[in-house]
């Protein structure tokens, strides 16, 4: 995966309407981070980026950030203690995997779908959307 190619084949009017269409079954919030970097753990970095983004500020601490690092080929999912506490490590580790065959098969705009659709899937399960729900961050991707 060139990053290049990764941020040129990336529908973002799509990722964002799949983004605002899983928010309105849930009160969790879903993020898409690119980073132009080179990180040497993208599960490190993913987290501070969830800090940075403000995504522990949710009511429930149902926030999900999904994050790519194409330069080095990584990519990380990183949930709240919140929504963490009711899916457990099997549900990240399976997200994982699904994204990666997307991405091995240069489906990058899929991946991206995919997993904004299996996260939403679980927030909505658990965190359904109630009357009143007010989603405070943005949906478009964030890039640095």
């Amino acid at each position: 995966m060139k990053h290049k190619e990764f941020i040129d084949r990336l529908d973002d009017a799509k990722i964002v309407a799949e983004i605002a269409a899983a928010e309105q079954r849930t009160s969790g919030e879903i993020r898409v981070f690119i980073s132009r970097r080179t990180p040497d753990d993208a599960m490190a970095r993913a987290r501070r980026r969830f800090e940075k983004l403000g995504m522990t500020r949710t009511r429930h601490r149902n926030a999900v950030l999904i994050y790519f690092a194409p330069r080095v080929h990584k990519f990380a999912v990183v949930g709240d203690r919140g929504i963490h506490e009711k899916c457990g490590d099997a549900f990240w580790d399976e997200a994982v995997a699904e994204i990666g065959e997307h991405l091995r098969a240069e489906r990058f705009t899929d991946a991206v779908l995919h997993a904004v659709d299996k996260v939403g899937a679980l927030l909505a399960e658990h965190f359904p959307a109630t009357p009143g729900d007010a989603h405070h961050l943005p949906n478009e991707i964030e890039r640095d």
